[in-house]
C-alpha cells in the first residue's frame, strides 16, 4: 500500500487496525524550558540594549574620539581625574581583614594603584567592565582578570528580575568556543535566587566575574559609553574648527594686481611674459601708466568665535562641564565660577558613589572568599563584611564662609537656649548641619551626652578640695 492509500485508509478508518504500525519520534532538539536565554517574547524584545552591531559600532567611535579629539578626550578625563587623583583607600574595622584587603589591592596582578584608573577610563569608554576572577583554594586570595568588552556576546538577565545580570556569554573564539562566566553576587545562591534561576547560573561553568555597567536602564543589560550621545557633536566641533583653520590659510594668501594704463592686448601680454613677483626688501620702479596692488580673498566669513562656542558648549553644557573648564573664560568671575560648578561636582559625585559601589563589592567577595577558606559562608550582616570607602574631597572647600556661619549659628543657639526657645540637643542638631558643610560629621545626642560629661569634670576639677585653716594648725601644733 501507497502512502497515499495509507493516509486515505485512516482517514475513512478502513486500514485494519489489527495490522502492526511504525512509530517514528519526531526529530527535533529538547530545550530546557528554563534555559531563558533561548527564547524570545511572542510580544516582542523589552530590552533597550543596543544591536550587536550598534554595541560595536558604539565601542569602536568612542575609543576613536577618545584618542583623537580634545574635547572628547576631557569628557572622558576630567571626571576621572577628579575621581582618582588624590587616590582612594578601603579600610576595615577589624585589623586582620584590613591586611586582607591590603592584599588583594597590592597584589603584583591587581595592582589597583595604577590599574584602577585604566578600569574606570574604560568603564566610562565602552559603557560596562567584566573582570573574571581567579580564587586560591587554599587561602581564598583573589586575582582579577580582564575581559575585553569586544568579547562579550551576551549579557544574561535573571528571567525574574530582568534588572539583575546573572551571566556572561563570550564571543566565539579561532576554535569555536564560547565561555560562560558567571556573574558575581554577594549571597549564598539559595537566599538570592529561585530555583529557576540558579539552574541557570548552573550552566555558566567557566568561573566567575564581575560585571558593572552605566548609563543602562533597569530592562537593558549591557551600559553605554559617555561619548555616545555627544559623538556626533564633537566630531563635529572637530571638523569645524579643521575648516577654520583652512580658512585662514586663505585669508593669508594674496596677488599682485597689475594695471597698465591705455595698454593694448598685445603690451599687455608682452609684459605679463616678462613680468614678475618682487622679493621681500627688493626696489620696484614704473611709470605712472603701470598701477601695482596686492589683493588678499575676502571671504565675507562670520566670526566663527560665536560658532564654535555654540558646538563647544552644546557638548560641554550635555556633559555637565561649564565652558572655563575647557578654555573658554566667557563672562565669568570667581563668584559665578563657583556657583557654576556646582553641578559639575553633583553629576561626578553620581559617578564616585557607584565606583564606591563597585570597590565595596569587590571588597566583600574578597573577604568571603578569605572566610571561606577556613569557616563557613559568613552570615548577612556580620561586621567583618564592612568596609568603608574612602575618597578624598573632590575641590576644596571654601571654609570662611562656613565658618563665618558657624560662629553665627552657635551664638544664636547660645541666645535661644538661654531664652528657653530650643532644648540643647536642638541647638546641637543646627550646628552640626553647619559642621557637616565642613566636613566634621556630629551625632547630636552622643556629642550632647560627651558635653556634659566633660562640663562635670570640668566643675570637679575647679572644686576646691585641699585642707582647711584648722587642718593646718592642728598639723603645725
Amino acid at each position: 500500500m501507497g502512502v497515499f492509500e495509507r493516509i486515505v485508509s485512516w482517514w475513512v478508518g478502513g486500514e485494519d487496525e489489527s495490522a502492526p504500525r511504525r512509530m517514528v519520534e519526531a526529530a527535533g532538539v529538547t530545550v530546557d524550558a528554563d534555559d531563558e536565554e533561548g527564547w524570545r517574547r511572542l510580544s516582542g524584545d523589552t530590552s533597550r540594549d543596543l544591536s550587536p552591531l550598534h554595541h560595536s559600532r558604539m565601542r569602536e567611535t568612542a575609543y576613536y574620539l577618545w584618542d583623537a579629539n580634545l574635547l572628547a578626550n576631557r569628557l572622558i578625563e576630567l571626571p576621572l581625574a577628579y575621581l582618582l587623583a588624590e587616590g582612594v583607600s578601603l579600610q576595615a574595622a577589624d585589623p586582620a581583614i584590613q591586611k586582607v584587603i591590603e592584599r588583594w589591592w597590592d597584589d603584583p596582578i591587581n595592582a589597583l594603584d595604577v590599574k584602577l584608573e585604566k578600569k574606570l577610563r574604560e568603564l566610562a569608554l565602552f559603557g560596562e567592565q567584566c573582570w573574571p576572577v581567579a580564587v586560591n583554594e587554599f587561602d581564598g586570595h583573589v586575582r582579577l582578570g580582564y575581559l575585553d568588552p569586544a568579547l562579550i556576546a551576551t549579557v544574561v538577565v535573571d528571567p525574574d528580575n530582568t534588572e539583575q545580570p546573572i551571566g556572561i556569554v563570550t564571543t566565539r573564539d579561532k576554535h569555536g568556543k564560547t565561555r560562560r562566566y558567571r556573574i558575581i553576587i554577594n549571597g549564598p545562591e539559595d537566599d538570592v535566587f529561585t530555583e529557576r534561576t540558579r539552574k541557570i547560573r548552573e550552566t555558566f561553568d567557566d568561573g566567575e566575574c564581575f560585571y558593572f555597567c552605566v548609563n543602562a536602564l533597569s530592562t537593558s543589560a549591557r551600559g553605554r559609553s559617555d561619548l555616545r550621545a555627544p559623538a556626533d557633536w564633537v566630531d563635529a566641533y572637530d571638523q569645524f574648527l579643521f575648516g577654520e583653520a583652512e580658512r585662514y590659510n586663505f585669508l593669508r594668501a594674496f596677488v599682485w594686481d597689475v594695471t597698465l594704463a591705455g595698454a593694448t592686448k598685445e603690451q599687455v601680454e608682452d609684459r605679463a611674459k616678462r613680468i614678475s613677483a618682487p622679493s621681500p626688501g627688493s626696489v620696484r620702479v614704473h611709470n605712472d601708466s603701470e598701477t601695482w596692488q596686492p589683493l588678499s580673498p575676502s571671504l565675507d566669513a562670520a566670526d566663527a568665535s560665536t560658532a564654535g562656542r555654540l558646538f563647544r558648549n552644546h557638548v560641554l553644557g550635555g556633559a555637565t562641564i561649564p565652558e572655563h573648564w575647557f578654555g573658554g573664560g566667557g563672562d565669568v568671575n570667581r563668584a559665578t565660577g563657583e556657583s557654576m560648578a556646582e553641578p559639575t561636582l553633583k553629576a561626578f559625585t553620581m559617578r564616585q558613589r557607584y565606583v564606591k559601589h563597585m570597590l565595596g563589592t569587590m571588597a566583600r567577595y574578597v573577604i568571603r572568599q578569605h572566610i571561606l577558606a577556613r569557616a563557613s559562608e559568613p552570615v548577612p550582616g556580620d561586621p567583618r563584611l564592612v568596609i568603608e570607602i574612602v575618597f578624598p574631597e573632590m575641590t576644596s572647600r571654601d571654609t570662611t564662609k562656613y565658618a563665618s556661619a558657624l560662629a553665627q549659628v552657635v551664638t544664636a543657639v547660645n541666645m535661644a537656649i538661654e531664652a528657653g526657645r530650643i532644648t540643647e540637643e536642638t541647638g546641637v542638631a543646627l550646628i552640626a548641619v553647619v559642621a557637616a558643610q565642613m566636613g566634621v560629621d556630629i551625632d547630636p545626642a552622643a556629642e550632647m551626652e560627651a558635653a556634659r560629661a566633660a562640663a562635670a569634670q570640668r566643675a570637679e576639677a575647679d572644686t576646691f578640695t585641699g585642707p582647711t585653716g584648722a587642718d593646718l594648725a592642728n598639723a603645725t601644733s
